[in-house]
């Protein structure tokens, strides 16, 4: 097994409203979806986040489409208009999940 970035395999979407951030990860190619739906838990996601997330995660899963969503809530500092942050958007975040390291198998040419 290797480690590689969860970007090598997935893509992802992401966006906000009020204080709660939505990211959708969809797997680059069918046969990725089983390793992300292993590996890339709300659990390890939450801790990914770290501090930045102070709600919940809750993730969804669409496997007809091979991808899945995450739904994070109180990760905004309070959202747009009551945050102290310079950029209170959950935009970056499915940008930011993807340095996640996952394992696939040395036999992927990823």
């Amino acid at each position: 097994m290797k480690e590689i970035a969860l970007a090598r395999i997935a893509h992802g979407r992401s966006g906000d409203k009020g204080d709660t951030v939505n990211c959708g990860i969809i797997a680059r190619r069918p046969e990725y979806y089983s390793v992300i739906a292993e590996q890339v838990t709300a659990e390890r996601v939450r801790d990914h986040f770290g501090a930045f997330c102070k709600g919940t995660v809750r993730r969804y899963d669409l496997p007809k489409i091979h991808a899945f969503n995450f739904v994070l809530t109180q990760s905004l500092g309070g959202g747009g208009t009551s945050s102290l942050r310079i950029d209170p958007q959950g935009k970056t975040y499915a940008s930011a999940l993807m340095r996640m390291k996952v394992l696939v198998p040395d036999g992927w040419d990823v």
